[in-house]
């Protein structure tokens, strides 16, 4: 029988304008209106959750709001002819944690075009140490592929790799054969790199130029860039003719200073990667793909766990830069 409360990671906003966190029990009734309620299993900590449980205004725009872009779980209740009570499910991206409640809590309610059956072939625990992270790192191997770059081509080179979503793009490309070259400021994590399938380990500075020519030396075949800023502004300089750069990340900033020679004298194609609202068709392809061909031995070593009292000191590490691979959720005690 469904529980009438549930326990969730409640952030607001005080009268005086400051963010205060902490585990609240809710009516399940307070829950936004949906086609599916769904029990979580796991959920976990992005960049954009920790932005959200640190009340950031491009995040969260309504108080009080529960973080979470991710969760997998079961189907508790569904007015969906989809789903049935008891199906294995993942939701990521849309606007879970987002523009309403999400994963950080025992229940979530959703629309049924938000949930994807979860493919034969990956457990729950898989499915979520992959999540957003996963699910974008897949379209970023995706996209580089679609440009035509295969192995032979020369190094891909993966920026910001020990967080989420680049250790997952090192580990994917390692298993499809290229020649991956991981960009880190964290010399202690060099060897953990190349044993998720890095052939070089190199620093983040090496890849920041502070040059403002227009282009610069060739080096990389393609590149899964995690950071933005300056870090994507070199990436472009120094692409191969007709690569490619998967770009997903802005930890390191907006701008992009640049021209456009290397657009239109080495072909150089720049493709933007929205997990969020993905085409449904191409999340279920992406997702069975993560489950089948592409599936990843050796995800636990990337997870790491905690509950619903943890997930703050989780969030200042990862806004500290600290974090490595993967946190997961449990927001259910059973």
């Amino acid at each position: 029988m469904t529980p009438e409360t549930f326990q969730g990671f409640m952030v607001r906003k005080t009268g005086k304008d400051q963010i205060e966190t902490g585990i609240e029990g809710r009516p399940l009734r307070e829950l936004p209106e949906g086609d599916v309620l769904i029990r979580v299993e796991y959920s976990s900590v992005n960049y954009k959750d920790a932005m959200a449980a640190t009340g950031h205004p491009g995040i969260t725009k309504k108080f009080p709001h529960i973080p979470g872009i991710d969760s997998v779980g079961t189907v508790a209740e569904s007015s969906s002819p989809h789903f049935s009570k008891g199906d294995a499910v993942i939701m990521t991206g849309h606007g879970l944690g987002v523009e309403r409640w999400g994963g950080w809590a025992e229940y979530v309610r959703v629309p049924a075009e938000w949930v994807v059956s979860l493919p034969d072939g990956l457990t729950a625990r898989e499915a979520m140490t992959l999540g957003t992270a996963g699910f974008t790192a897949a379209q970023c191997v995706q996209a580089i592929q679609l440009q035509g770059i295969t192995p032979d081509r020369g190094e891909v080179v993966v920026t910001g790799a020990t967080g989420g979503v680049g250790s997952i793009a090192v580990m994917l490309l390692a298993k499809q054969g290229y020649q991956v070259v991981a960009v880190t400021g964290k010399e202690s994590r060099r060897q953990w790199l190349t044993e998720l399938g890095a052939t070089r380990v190199i620093d983040r500075s090496e890849v920041a130029s502070e040059s403002e020519r227009p282009l610069l030396k060739t080096q990389w075949a393609g590149a899964v860039d995690t950071v933005g800023g300056k870090t994507l502004t070199t990436l472009v300089r120094t692409m191969q003719h007709r690569g490619c750069i998967a770009a997903c990340g802005v930890v390191g900033g907006p701008e992009l200073p640049l021209t456009v020679y290397p657009f239109i004298l080495r072909g150089v194609t720049l493709a933007g990667i929205d997990s969020a609202w993905c085409p449904d068709d191409l999340r279920a392809e992406i997702w069975q793909r993560l489950a089948t061909d592409w599936k990843l031995d050796g995800l636990d070593r990337l997870a790491s766990e905690t509950d619903l009292s943890g997930v703050g000191d989780v969030v200042e590490r990862m806004m500290r830069g600290e974090n490595v691979g993967r946190v997961l959720v449990r927001p259910s005690a059973g």
